[in-house]
């Protein structure tokens, strides 16, 4: 069995460790991400050391990591980032009475930043237009096919993101049995060809960050969103085009449903934290009313 790297890490701020990690999980057969009935969170990730896995779990109000493999120390390294430890609130203001509401009441909600791109690129292209089955599906597949195994005595089945020059091998035949279609296909080869370009979004952050990212045809401003909220914990970075988004934020902020220059009107006086703002909603909010049936997924296997 591989040597294993240890690190503990106590933060000085309230830590709910499950409620913190669940943006960076893909569903719960995410094949890179898996909590077990003990407790402990498993991830599986490309470094630019190697591939790696690292086990978190909390004991009182500290968090113990234990990683294996050639990206262990890189992954025990950004340990704290990862759990929030440099998402800075402090100038945030609650303009609205739900919001103020929201943040006695959840103290615990901080931004993820993992510092990398490319693990958080895939699986945000893959849920562009689409529903979260489908996507889920669609990233399973290609975990399970082209990743890496998770180094280390990590629970079974459990395989790291496909590297970019995976991705770049993966023929025509695999991607249409994968559930992936063309445009979500060319946007992730793309950015595979540049990959190494793309991680310095994560050192630029902020606005800089995610134009980077659109820089690759395919990629726009809800999948540059998505990234950089869990790249680099960004605060601002809000998902324009998003099927659900705008309408949970007029609901809980204006009463009605808005459409995304709306939501961009009513979130405007909270910038630089409007993502921050999505987030309380997303988390403690009233909702938003449900009309007609569920959006039936749709099987590109089929087509």
């Amino acid at each position: 069995m591989q040597a294993s790297r240890e690190r503990t890490w106590r933060p000085d701020f309230p830590l709910q460790l499950a409620a913190l990690l669940r943006p960076l999980r893909r569903g719960p057969a995410d094949p890179a991400c898996v909590t077990t009935p003990a407790g402990v969170t498993w991830f599986a990730a490309n470094t630019p050391a190697g591939v790696g896995t690292l086990a978190l779990r909390r004991r009182g109000g500290t968090v113990h990591a234990t990683a294996w493999g050639d990206g262990a120390q890189v992954l025990l390294d950004g340990l704290p980032a990862m759990l929030g430890a440099e998402d800075d609130d402090s100038d945030f203001e609650a303009h609205h009475p739900l919001i103020a509401d929201l943040r006695k009441r959840i103290p615990t909600l901080r931004l993820n930043s993992t510092g990398r791109v490319w693990d958080l690129l895939v699986p945000s292209v893959l849920e562009q237009r689409v529903t979260g089955t489908e996507a889920r599906r669609s990233w399973r597949d290609l975990c399970r096919r082209y990743g890496t195994p998770a180094p280390g005595p990590a629970p079974a089945g459990m395989f790291a993101p496909p590297t970019p020059k995976a991705v770049e091998a993966i023929p025509d035949w695999a991607w249409h049995r994968a559930g992936v279609d063309l445009a979500r296909r060319k946007a992730i080869v793309a950015a595979a060809r540049v990959a190494h370009r793309l991680e310095k979004a994560a050192e630029l952050r902020g606005r800089a960050g995610r134009d980077l990212l659109r820089k690759v045809p395919g990629i726009g401003f809800w999948t540059a969103a998505e990234v950089a909220q869990r790249a680099w914990g960004d605060a601002d970075a809000v998902s324009v085009g998003d099927f659900h988004i705008p309408g949970l934020v007029g609901y809980a902020l204006l009463g009605r449903k808005v459409d995304d220059d709306g939501m961009l009107e009513v979130l405007r006086p909270y910038a630089p934290h409007r993502h921050r703002v999505v987030r309380y909603i997303e988390a403690g909010g009233p909702g938003k009313p449900r009309y007609g049936p569920r959006f039936s997924p749709r099987d590109y296997r089929e087509i």
